[in-house]
């Protein structure tokens, strides 16, 4: 059910995981998990951000669904780039080889950092993409850490204030 360059992370790495299959329509997160019952506070997000001039630099940033991202404070400046922007479908399809909806940090080039926010090191465990549209994952949040080039980062993001 997982991609093979996931599954050989997960084996290189003896990162201890569940995974769990899902239909390609359900694959986006909010719809995920009102279908299949998972808490948003626990369900994860990994989102590939990167410079919109100069030098290119990416990396990809995994946030809980009910958080967004500070890009325009912790992340820009983590990344040393005046400006940045999401990834493009397409630019991430490029850099990662997984559509939207199926995103992991498992199976990324081990040149591209992983930024994990600190909120997910709270959580007992956390379901995220399995690299494709039709799995998830669900892993302790330490286990995160036996990825190459991965670190945690202290206000990568912010909980989404409700209107």
């Amino acid at each position: 059910m997982l991609e093979p360059i996931v599954q050989q992370t997960l084996d290189d790495c003896d990162i201890q995981h569940e995974a769990v299959a899902c239909s390609d329509e359900f694959a986006d997160t909010a719809r995920f998990c009102e279908h299949y019952g998972y808490p948003l506070d626990i369900s994860a997000n990994a989102l590939l951000i990167g410079s919109t001039k100069g030098e290119p630099k990416f990396a990809l940033c995994l946030v809980l669904a009910h958080c967004r991202l500070d890009t325009n404070k912790v992340a820009r400046k983590k990344l040393g780039v005046r400006r940045i922007s999401f990834a493009t479908p397409e630019q991430t399809m490029e850099m990662t080889g997984m559509k939207l909806g199926g995103v992991t940090p498992m199976g990324v080039p081990a040149t591209l950092p992983i930024w994990i926010d600190a909120q997910i090191m709270a959580c007992e465990k956390i379901i995220l993409g399995g690299g494709n549209r039709t799995s998830k994952l669900i892993v302790l949040p330490d286990q995160l850490l036996k990825l190459p080039n991965s670190e945690v980062v202290e206000h990568l993001a912010m909980i989404k204030h409700q209107s």
